[in-house]
């Protein structure tokens, strides 16, 4: 007998699969990260350990999340780098409230929707010259260490420059995507210098250096940031864009300047979420919230047909007032807070059929529309919502010549329609995806937390908000938990969603709901990889509690 319960127990410890934790829910991937004195969650170990150091070196949360995003631009070129954009959240503790950042940069001034269609586009391309808008990320980081930082902005980036000179292991996640960007632009200028030296792009744990953006890191450390918009960085940006046809000029970056916003919220059970307004998409977010907090989703049950409709249904609602309303408010009246608001919510709720999928809603009548995340904290009790991306993936395919980074293609976002509130004009800020967000309750903080992704942030946002406060999971199972993507919706460029789109879901849903949502209509596709990737921080009782997606490279770590 004693030797039978040997045998069983030894069979069930090799049969176990990688899921199976003695706590928790079964699609647990770990455990939560406690700490006291301050936490980071990032998508690459390198950047959450960079941000640890400056908080044990005495720096604040805000001086931490700038040199992560810094070590993040070098090794996750995959998503993020100079050549793009920035949008944060900050708590901070001293004013007891929430700031927002805009590091959104525009369009060229002299760029127009007639040169465009002169070229005989429709619409402007993914690739290229023509979709580079200015970048912000560098800006948004000096404005951010203006405000908040108590470090030398120098000294947030020596991890980042060590790494670029020394050189880093590069990661699992960040080799595929590199490798992946490789077809498409390997023909394009100073692309195959910086990241396929050797003749191919690095694979998993090859030694990588980028010595062009070491030097760049340098001058933009050295100037506060001011050689990339008004130095020898920006000139080199200027004359490489030009040379390749494009229409960005050194006057362009000379001008540039965040903008400092109102974060906006909408009260979900209990719980006040916060997101960025137009011109991101974070609003989008709220819209749907509200809509779902007029349903039973928790006796509907995570991973049910019932909740998986209702949610497909309300997204596709929701972001047909995204591509008809979500612009740069500068240009246009944007009525957010008419889309936020619960009496709009509960007028739009009447247009979902619980039973059956859409192929299409009309955008409300109003009156006058790949990426990285992270988060920080601090001992001090600030805290930081932070998202940087350069758009698909590594961006535009311009590399300018010695400086280690591509240029975001952003401005494809832009719609030739001249009518639309997101119509391509010189000087403007284009529709945005990149969105961090943030929880407070009682007006005090409670969870930073961000996913990447396109058009699945705002989804994957709502999932989060709903699997933490609906189906009462912890924040790492928040995370972990099998999501739910709908892809298909009316475009801020233009086009029109006719044909209800497909549902993505991940593993882990039952195949029994699966079919039950097939008979309500929905069509389906499988989709690796496009679910993002989300990071969190919570504070509970003055402890830190920290989450980090196993679908990427990240990690989220305290002391």
């Amino acid at each position: 007998m004693k030797n039978s319960i040997i045998l069983i127990t030894i069979f069930i410890a090799f049969n176990s699969n990688a899921y199976d934790r003695i706590t928790g829910l079964e699609f647990a991937s770990r455990s939560e990260v406690l700490s006291t004195n301050g936490m980071a969650a990032t998508s690459h170990p390198l950047a959450t350990q960079t941000a640890l150091s400056i908080l044990q070196n005495g720096g604040n949360a805000i001086d931490a999340a700038i040199a992560a995003n810094a070590v993040l631009g070098l090794v996750e070129p995959t998503g993020c780098g100079v050549g793009g954009d920035l949008f944060a959240i900050v708590w901070s503790a001293d004013d007891a409230k929430l700031y927002g950042l805009n590091a959104s940069g525009p369009s060229p001034k002299s760029i127009s929707i007639d040169k465009i269609k002169n070229k005989g586009l429709d619409k402007i391309p993914p690739y290229g010259p023509l979709p580079v808008t200015v970048p912000g990320a560098v800006g948004g980081w000096a404005e951010l260490h203006k405000k908040f930082g108590l470090l030398d902005f120098k000294f947030l980036f020596n991890d980042a420059i060590n790494y670029a000179e020394n050189g880093f292991p590069v990661s699992e996640v960040v080799a595929y995507y590199l490798n992946l960007s490789s077809i498409n632009f390997i023909d394009y200028p100073n692309f195959k210098e910086t990241w396929m030296p050797n003749g191919s792009t690095p694979k998993k744990g090859d030694l990588f250096k980028n010595p062009s953006l070491a030097e760049t890191y340098k001058k933009i450390a050295q100037s506060y940031g001011e050689d990339f918009y008004k130095g020898d960085i920006a000139k080199e940006i200027s004359n490489f864009i030009n040379q390749q046809g494009g229409y960005l000029t050194f006057e362009d970056l000379k001008m540039y300047k965040p903008e400092w916003i109102n974060p906006v919220s909408t009260n979900y059970r209990g719980y006040d979420v916060w997101e960025l307004p137009p011109n991101g998409q974070g609003i989008a977010a709220l819209q749907m919230l509200n809509i779902l907090e007029n349903f039973d989703i928790k006796n509907l049950g995570f991973g049910s047909a019932e909740y998986i409709h209702l949610f497909t249904e309300t997204k596709k609602i929701v972001y047909e007032d995204r591509a008809k309303y979500y612009a740069d408010p500068n240009f246009s009246n944007i009525p957010v807070s008419k889309l936020i608001s619960k009496e709009y919510a509960k007028d739009r709720l009447n247009l979902i059929d619980l039973k059956n999928s859409s192929s299409s809603f009309n955008a409300g009548n109003l009156e006058d529309g790949d990426t990285i995340y992270l988060t920080v904290a601090d001992k001090f009790g600030n805290m930081v919502s932070l998202i940087q991306s350069n758009y698909r993936g590594m961006g535009s395919g311009m590399v300018p010549n010695n400086l280690g980074f591509m240029l975001q293609d952003r401005g494809e976002m832009f719609s030739l329609d001249k009518n639309h509130k997101n119509s391509l004009v010189g000087g403007k800020r284009p529709f945005h995806t990149i969105i961090p967000a943030f929880i407070t309750k009682d007006d005090k903080p409670f969870i930073s937390f961000g996913l990447m992704g396109g058009a699945m942030q705002p989804q994957g946002h709502v999932q989060i908000v709903v699997n933490l406060v609906d189906f009462e999971m912890n924040l790492q199972e928040a995370g972990d938990a099998p999501r739910i993507r709908h892809v298909g919706s009316s475009q801020p460029t233009g086009e029109i969603m006719t044909d209800g789109g497909y549902l993505s879901l991940e593993k882990g849903i039952s195949s029994i709901e699966v079919e039950k949502l097939k008979k309500f209509g929905h069509k389906f596709q499988y989709d690796l990889g496009g679910f993002g990737g989300y990071q969190a921080i919570m504070i509970k009782n003055d402890i830190y509690i920290g989450a980090s997606d196993s679908r990427k490279d990240g990690q989220a770590s305290g002391y």
